[in-house]
């Protein structure tokens, strides 16, 4: 079972119980962070934003049926007062959740059905490279971002590419870096490239320390537009076929002569940290 149909299975499973982020990452064996990305990469939402809008739809469901009364579905799907799941079923939907009562009708309601994952979104990727690496200090411009919306980093490599040279004086590989990460979601973007230790960070820009460790290098090659499918499948599929576990640390992509910025083809290596000893 890949990990995003277990985050979905127990999503599922418990709707009508208390589950919070913490307790669903442990549930499927993962870190909050490691979950959230392999989830937003795979589906658009947030796991928790999903949790939210499947307990909402079946509160739908069950007020259409018209058997139950408001409090009662609000207080099962984990909402703890009337007030509550009213506020939150007007803001998914639009409509009061007494009116979808009379109505006994989910006329107009766009309901979260449960996500079924197929083959299709995952692709092909090569076994990983393990790699032990020493510390790297990235310079460049960054940016909040949230695996839901991380429109920013398109702009971000657009600015740096034109300041490059305050960072390098000669040509070199350039890093787009995630760092500060936390389980719902957010995360810090750096576009940049490797910078001496005692280099002033050039006003505007912002900086990131990569520290020593192991990682597995993996690689995309093709058009920079299907990344996204790379990194998702490698998270959701390529590092648990490997047995690798991913440590607290940043992971980044890494792009070199490789990779033709003009036209957004070439290989592009994905660095992602994980446990382990030296492979050599």
């Amino acid at each position: 079972m890949s990990l995003i149909a277990k985050i979905v299975w127990q999503v599922e499973m418990q709707l009508q119980q208390p589950l919070s982020l913490d307790d669903l990452a442990g549930q499927c064996a993962v870190s909050p962070y490691h979950m959230a990305r392999v989830f937003r990469a795979a589906t658009g939402f947030a796991p928790m934003t999903y949790l939210r809008a499947r307990r909402l739809s079946h509160a739908a469901s069950l007020l259409a049926q018209g058997d139950q009364d408001v409090l009662q579905i609000a207080l099962d799907l984990q909402y703890g007062s009337h007030a509550a799941f009213t506020r939150a079923f007007v803001s998914y939907f639009g409509v009061n959740p007494r009116d979808v009562r009379k109505a006994r009708s989910l006329k107009n309601l766009e309901l979260m059905e449960p996500l079924k994952m197929t083959h299709t979104e995952m692709v092909e990727v090569s076994p990983p490279q393990l790699t032990q690496t020493s510390a790297r200090r990235i310079v460049g411009v960054s940016a909040q971002c949230t695996f839901e919306n991380a429109s920013a980093i398109p702009g971000l490599w657009q600015q740096f590419n034109a300041r490059e040279e305050e960072v390098a004086t000669a040509p070199g590989p350039a890093y787009g870096v995630c760092c500060d990460a936390d389980g719902a979601g957010r995360f810090r973007y750096v576009a940049g490239m490797q910078a001496d230790r005692d280099m002033p960070v050039p006003k505007g820009m912002d900086e990131v320390l990569i520290p020593a460790g192991l990682y597995a290098v993996f690689q995309h090659n093709g058009h920079i537009s299907e990344l996204p499918k790379t990194v998702q499948s490698i998270w959701n599929k390529a590092l648990p076929e490997n047995d690798l576990t991913v440590r607290s640390a940043p992971d980044f992509e890494r792009y070199d002569q490789r990779f033709n910025v003009e036209t957004g083809r070439g290989l592009v290596e994905i660095w992602i940290p994980v446990m382990g000893s030296d492979p050599s």
